[in-house]
């Protein structure tokens, strides 16, 4: 058994209410997803649940299911299991964050309460299960790049143990994944799982379990495995980033990873509803800067409100929004009567390092005559949850991991109309009808490939806005003890924990 690092996740452990980093860990060891991906070519692969996804017109699809495989509980995994699944994640009354990934399918806006009135319906006219094995999804409008979504832990199946008591779930989940819940989930420690040894899928995991460990500093936890108390730790604090290398040698290990970091902009404030504004923050920002002086280069200064690791990313997307320009910054905050007087709050979450780069964000902002103030005293799911009830005061981080290999999945879910918090990522509460119209050209093309390019028109009204400052995307790091081996990434960026070996041997 070996322990990794994780970060207090938001919410109780449910795919269709799991959308930040740290829950999606957890996810990801407990349940195996529909589809995989090539890490190379980013185009979907069957090494998952689903035997294949086909659609002849792009709105209404198969996916075929490949038989045998059960929950930890001994019950079949079923078409049934996910049907019923995506019909309670999109319901409104039951309030799952992940609810949004589902409103294309036909019938979904039923399910959709309107003020005081309960939803007209209960299930999504679009989705059936024909047999066993078999799903049938209709859509309201021709998606291309829909196999790819379905790599997305939102699509994870739930057993019928999920229904009789939910919240109980949330702490002890029931999964088809290479991992099993051992013991239930406790806030601030953590759970240990143990391996699945009636697992269908492929990747069957090579230690007997993992531990989840829960801290609030990602100092604390470099601490813990320098002196071999933690033995995997993605993620470094700043001050390790240039000795980690040197320290630990062929294990550590580093690669792009497939993420963006942003200023958000609360433009439910009034301050900041100015996009002249928000022009001016950004290009206050000497990104090159912050990546060379603070990240030691561990960082890649943003361009684009995606990274360079999915398919539609343009280099200079952001062009000048995204350029250092202090006296531009100036002149347009004076033409915006931007108050000067007032500090600007910028916010973030404590004990994961980003003290660093956000008082470094801060003095470039007193470069341009204001003065800040840092909001940076909330442990990570205390953030999400002011962030998701629009109680931001200023300028917050806002970071999104890819959940498949899109551009569309940097755009939709973080600022279409239809994903507002708290029901969707929707935190800056963005909303251009012009938006969503280009995202939905680009998910009525006729191929992946061309929907790519269709979604450049709408992230170029993105960058007219600016909801957001792109700062930098991630390499991700990680270092881990002798006792374990066989460390790699997967295409989201996360260890495959499934992959690991304990002290030179599968267990």
């Amino acid at each position: 058994m070996f322990s990794v690092y994780l970060g207090e996740p938001q919410r109780p452990l449910v795919p269709g209410n799991t959308t930040e980093t740290e829950g999606a860990k957890a996810i990801g060891a407990l349940w195996s997803s529909l589809v995989t991906f090539d890490e190379r070519t980013r185009t979907v692969t069957y090494d998952g649940a689903a035997k294949s996804v086909t659609s002849e017109d792009n709105v209404r699809w198969t996916i075929t299911l490949k038989p045998g495989w059960t929950f930890h509980d001994g019950t079949p995994v079923t078409a049934q299991s996910y049907v019923k699944a995506w019909n309670y994640t999109a319901l409104s009354t039951n309030a799952q964050g992940a609810s949004y990934f589902f409103s294309n399918i036909e019938g979904y806006d039923a399910l959709q309460g309107d003020g005081d009135a309960a939803p007209a319906a209960t299930e999504m006219t679009g989705l059936r299960a024909l047999d066993p094995v078999t799903i049938e999804v209709t859509l309201a409008e021709p998606f291309a790049i829909y196999p790819l979504t379905l790599g997305y832990s939102a699509f994870d199946p739930l057993p019928e143990a999920f229904y009789t008591d939910p919240v109980a779930f949330g702490k002890k989940p029931i999964g088809n994944g290479p991992f099993r819940a051992e013991t239930e989930w406790v806030r601030g420690r953590g759970m240990t799982l143990s391996r699945y040894d009636d697992y269908a899928g492929e990747d069957k995991a090579k230690a007997r379990g993992v531990v989840l460990r829960v801290y609030t500093e990602l100092s604390t936890a470099y601490t813990d495995v320098l002196a071999g108390n933690l033995d995997v730790l993605r993620g470094l604090p700043p001050d390790a980033y240039a000795s980690a290398p040197d320290i630990f040698g062929d294990r550590y290990l580093q690669q792009p990873s497939p993420d963006i970091t942003s200023l958000g902009f609360p433009l439910y404030d009034q301050r900041y509803a100015d996009v002249r504004v928000r022009r001016a923050l950004s290009m206050a920002i000497d990104r090159e800067a912050i990546t060379n002086a603070i990240f030691l280069g561990t960082r890649v200064p943003a361009d684009s409100f995606a990274p360079p690791t999915v398919l539609g990313y343009r280099a200079d997307a952001c062009g000048t929004w995204c350029e250092y320009r202090p006296e531009e910054a100036k002149a347009l905050l004076t033409e915006a009567g931007f108050d000067t007087t007032a500090p600007v709050d910028i916010w973030f979450n404590a004990g994961a390092g980003h003290d660093g780069w956000m008082t470094a964000v801060g003095n470039m902002f007193r470069k341009i005559g204001l003065s800040y103030r840092l909001r940076g005293n909330l442990q990570f799911n205390e953030f999400l949850s002011k962030r998701d009830a629009r109680e931001m005061t200023g300028p917050f981080r806002l970071g999104w991991v890819m959940d498949y290999p899109s551009i569309e999945n940097f755009l939709a879910p973080q600022y279409a109309t239809a994903a507002l918090a708290p029901a969707g990522s929707n935190t800056t509460f963005y909303s251009n009808a012009a938006f969503d119209a280009a995202l939905a050209a680009g998910d009525r093309a006729p191929s992946i490939e061309a929907a790519s390019t269709a979604y450049e028109r709408a992230e170029d009204i993105l960058v007219d806005d600016l909801p957001a400052a792109p700062l930098f995307s991630g390499v991700d790091q990680t270092v881990w003890t002798k006792r374990v081996s066989q460390i790699r990434y997967n295409i989201l960026g996360e260890v495959v924990l499934q992959d690991v070996v304990v002290d030179g041997t599968a267990m």
